[in-house]
């Protein structure tokens, strides 16, 4: 199987993912792009996306950059860490991820979550990301 597919499989095998909306808009060996249309499901009480939508969206995302790197295994996440930057108010996120190292039985990924809002698109979350490579897949 070649990157992409085994990409865009853990996209949609997973049902959170999909029942969220965050769809894989690229992949290549050693990163990953995914997006999000917003809609009121995915606010919180202040009318921003909840960081919980930005976290998982960030997570999934660098998982999938990881598992463009591991070959022929599968990955897992096993830590990761968040900055949020500013309040997403915009109506599509869009998030891009790279490997930073890539060894036998982890992987380091980060991932950058922008937010299509009025003046532009704005930086509004940076993840870092430890995969363990597992044997299934």
């Amino acid at each position: 199987m070649n990157v992409a597919v085994n990409v865009r499989s853990i996209f949609e095998k997973a049902n959170f993912i999909r029942d969220l909306g965050v769809t894989i808009t690229g992949v290549g060996e050693g990163w990953c792009e995914s997006e999000l249309q917003v809609s009121d499901r995915h606010r919180q009480q202040h009318g921003y996306v909840h960081a919980g939508v930005l976290a998982t969206m960030a997570d999934h995302t660098a998982g999938g950059a990881a598992r463009s790197a591991s070959g022929a295994k599968d990955v897992i996440t096993v830590e990761f860490k968040i900055n949020f930057f500013r309040p997403a108010t915009g109506d599509r996120l869009r998030c891009r991820a790279q490997v930073l190292r890539a060894g036998k039985t982890i992987i380091v990924a980060e991932a950058d979550v922008f937010s299509n809002e009025k003046t532009g698109e704005k930086l509004v979350a940076k993840l870092t990301e430890t995969c363990a490579v597992i044997n299934q897949q």
